[in-house]
């Protein structure tokens, strides 16, 4: 291979993905949203509409006495069922989250979630016209 085609190979790899629609971003975020203000609200139908049947939704725990890199696990009934209960029903006047897209592609994107709680980032998926959360990675906040 020449060089030149080695350099183009590798600009090629490394080019920044094309910039998604406005439709497109406006439903990614709506998918967020509907994850983060469903638990606020707590409303389980909108978390759940937010929320691929088979959600991994983890969070570190490192080495534990039964687990080397240890996680958290929670499926979507589990969270559904915490939203339910009402684990963090908040008045609207103290909602303090923002949803930060930080790539698309045409069926994938990660988004970062930020709230005064936790932190999540997302693996979202596009089915059809509807973008839903198919990873979850969260970090708790010092309170």
């Amino acid at each position: 291979m020449s060089l030149l085609s080695l350099v183009m190979a590798a600009t090629a790899a490394s080019a920044p993905a094309p910039a998604a629609d406005a439709a497109t971003l406006a439903a990614i975020e709506a998918t967020c949203l509907d994850y983060i203000d469903g638990q606020l609200e707590a409303d389980p139908a909108r978390v759940a509409r937010a929320l691929h049947p088979d959600l991994a939704k983890r969070a570190v725990v490192g080495d534990t006495p039964d687990e080397r890199l240890g996680l958290r696990r929670m499926s979507k009934d589990e969270l559904v069922s915490l939203t339910q209960q009402g684990a963090l029903k908040t008045p609207k006047e103290q909602w303090n989250r923002s949803c930060r897209i930080l790539d698309v592609t045409a069926e994938t994107a990660a988004v970062r979630l930020e709230t005064p709680w936790f932190v999540d980032h997302f693996h979202m998926g596009r089915f059809g016209d509807r973008w839903i959360i198919v990873n979850a990675l969260w970090h708790p906040k010092s309170r």
